[in-house]
């Protein structure tokens, strides 16, 4: 259904730097054993084999060879050692690396994949790119960090897929070399992405603070203990189905004058806490009873730019790697499902958000606590989250207007939630569930809103 045209590797222009060396921050280190990070883009551009393989295939690889030298982490490879008490990991970018671009054609249904109805999930890992392998060289296992394809649906539309290790960074990082990549396409050069950015071009530099090093052994003491393995991109067969839900700006409007008029303690009631809320509670209805009597859910925030108790100043706004803080709030299965479940959620949210992410004394705090924590909730049914509203893939603009849809595979394991815009001030929630799951979920979503 769909073919593989070509696979290359793209390096960045003549004239960038030389080499990059640096070592991983533990925030980096966190992702080292986890899966890649895989996302679909969606655009409506309808045009023919010719123009895409003649003009707009060309532009891709040229823009993108002027992107990365922006952005030459992205280039680089992880190198783990093999040696794990002689050696930490580090990023090395040196002359002659690139980054694979595959071109493909598909004769999959273009307007079904961006449907929100729940669709198999297996059918998408057609458009996303496979990462290379790892290679040994000395004393190293390298490491490719990203793969990107871009696929046609001839006279249709164009999807860009693209894996990255999640080591090399988080959602807004990647989102900023996209956005870059998109501009510098649809321009035809970097000369407008460097006059808007040239004040907050990315920088690669790992934060550093007082304890950064006694930090760094903890996690790399702890992280080297398992056996590193290549990160899977294709973990099929999924036995998921995936689907796209809509809060509308009426629905997020009503669900949170419900919290002010019945419970008026709760305060800072943002649109992602009363998104939040109803998707957890969604969702623990629609699983049934958990095995613990306590749920999770897992909740991320962007450290950049914002008060902590680890580094003043903050991690700056431009800085391109992992980041991020967060907290986990914590409910009773029972409270969760009764018919106040709703009220529960938001508040269990709102508390810990208030604790560990907008208290700067206490936000990323102690950030080794993590080790310790997070194991304590491998036995309860926890809802983690990618994404959110202010990460917009869609804004990716490579001359073919806003996308149409973005689909993060990522979700095809455990539970986890994937929050984005619409592009007209509505809000969409994709999940991946089994086919049995998500017919419960979708009917328990469409009902609560119903008010």
């Amino acid at each position: 259904m769909t073919t593989v045209i070509e696979t290359c590797r793209i390096p960045p222009p003549q004239g960038a730097a030389a080499e990059l060396f640096l070592p991983l921050s533990f925030f980096d280190m966190m992702w080292l054993h986890f899966n890649t990070t895989r996302r679909l883009i969606f655009y409506n551009h309808p045009c023919s084999e010719a123009e895409f393989f003649n003009t707009i295939v060309p532009n891709l690889k040229h823009s993108l060879s002027l992107t990365l030298k922006h952005y030459l982490l992205v280039a680089s490879n992880l190198l783990y050692p093999l040696d794990t008490d002689a050696s930490k990991p580090v990023f090395r970018y040196i002359s002659g690396d690139s980054v694979s671009l595959s071109i493909a054609a598909s004769a999959l249904d273009f307007e079904e994949l961006v449907a929100n109805h729940a669709r198999e999930s297996d059918q998408f890992y057609d458009l996303l790119p496979r990462m290379l392998k790892m290679a040994e060289e000395e004393n190293y296992q390298i490491v490719p960090l990203i793969s990107l394809q871009v696929t046609l649906f001839p006279a249709r539309g164009i999807c860009v897929g693209l894996s990255n290790h999640h080591s090399l960074s988080d959602g807004r990082s990647i989102l900023g070399f996209m956005k870059a990549w998109a501009m510098i396409n649809k321009s035809g050069d970097d000369v407008v992405f460097v006059s808007r950015n040239g004040d907050s071009l990315p920088v690669f530099e790992r934060p550093i603070c007082k304890d950064s090093s006694r930090i760094d052994g903890i996690y790399w003491k702890a992280i080297k203990q398992r056996p590193f393995k290549p990160a899977s991109t294709h973990p099929l067969p999924t036995n998921r189905v995936r689907a796209s839900f809509i809060l509308r700006q009426s629905h997020i409007k009503t669900l949170k004058n419900l919290i002010s008029s019945v419970r008026p303690n709760i305060d800072r009631v943002s649109t992602f806490v009363v998104a939040a809320a109803y998707v957890w509670t969604t969702l623990a209805k629609s699983l049934g009873p958990a095995e613990d009597e306590e749920e999770v859910l897992i909740i991320g925030a962007d450290a950049r730019g914002r008060q902590n108790a680890l580094f003043n100043p903050p991690v700056p706004e431009n800085y391109f790697g992992n980041c991020l803080g967060g907290g986990v709030a914590r409910a009773e299965h029972r409270k969760l499902v009764a018919e106040d479940g709703f009220f529960a959620a938001a508040e269990a949210i709102v508390d810990e958000m208030k604790a560990k992410i907008y208290d700067e004394d206490e936000f990323l705090k102690s950030p080794e606590n993590l080790l310790t924590e997070m194991p304590k909730y491998r036995n309860m049914r926890a809802l983690s989250m990618t994404g959110s509203p202010k990460l917009d893939f869609t804004e990716a603009d490579f001359g073919w207007g806003e996308a149409a849809k973005v689909e993060v595979l990522s979700l095809d394991g455990g539970y986890s939630m994937s929050l984005s815009n619409s592009g007209d001030g509505d809000l969409v929630v994709g999940m991946s569930l089994t086919k049995d799951e998500m017919e419960v979920f979708a009917s328990m979503f469409a009902t609560g809103l119903c008010m």
